[in-house]
């Protein structure tokens, strides 16, 4: 995961963001579903920001707590993939053929969807939940 500080060159709006990778970033950007939160506009471009390393020696309880949010994270995508169906980029399809029939799945799915996408289930009328997402190598 990457955190950026984005910035509204429209309504000046200055906002953090997370992607999955800085190539996410690039793809979402050129996909133009990247956009401001506050007034729509897709003039967001990322602003100059210096990375946030860790020393272990140093500030240790900030450390000790990242850990355990990282560990409730990986937990909770533990339970998810075991009681989940993954379906990757197809959520967005695969949930409203869910929620559109009469076959209502027993296994719960997961997958990824855009900001757009997400906007739109949500103006359906369906339910979704966005989650942070922890690779399973260190950071």
């Amino acid at each position: 995961m990457i955190k950026y500080r984005l910035s509204c060159k429209n309504c000046k709006l200055v906002f953090d963001s997370w992607f999955a990778t800085s190539k996410e970033y690039d793809k979402v950007k050129k996909k133009k579903l990247l956009n401001c939160y506050n007034c729509n506009s897709l003039k967001v471009e990322k602003t100059l920001m210096a990375p946030k390393l860790i020393n272990k020696n140093l500030n240790n309880e900030k450390n000790k707590e990242l850990q355990l949010y990282k560990n409730t994270i990986k937990k909770y995508q533990e339970f998810i993939k075991k009681n989940f169906e993954y379906v990757g980029e197809n959520f967005s399809q695969k949930v409203r053929s869910i929620h559109y029939s009469n076959n209502k799945k027993e296994k719960g799915i997961y997958g990824t969807a855009s900001k757009r996408d997400l906007e739109e289930l949500k103006e359906e009328g369906i339910d979704t939940q966005m989650i942070p997402w922890v690779e399973d190598k260190d950071n």
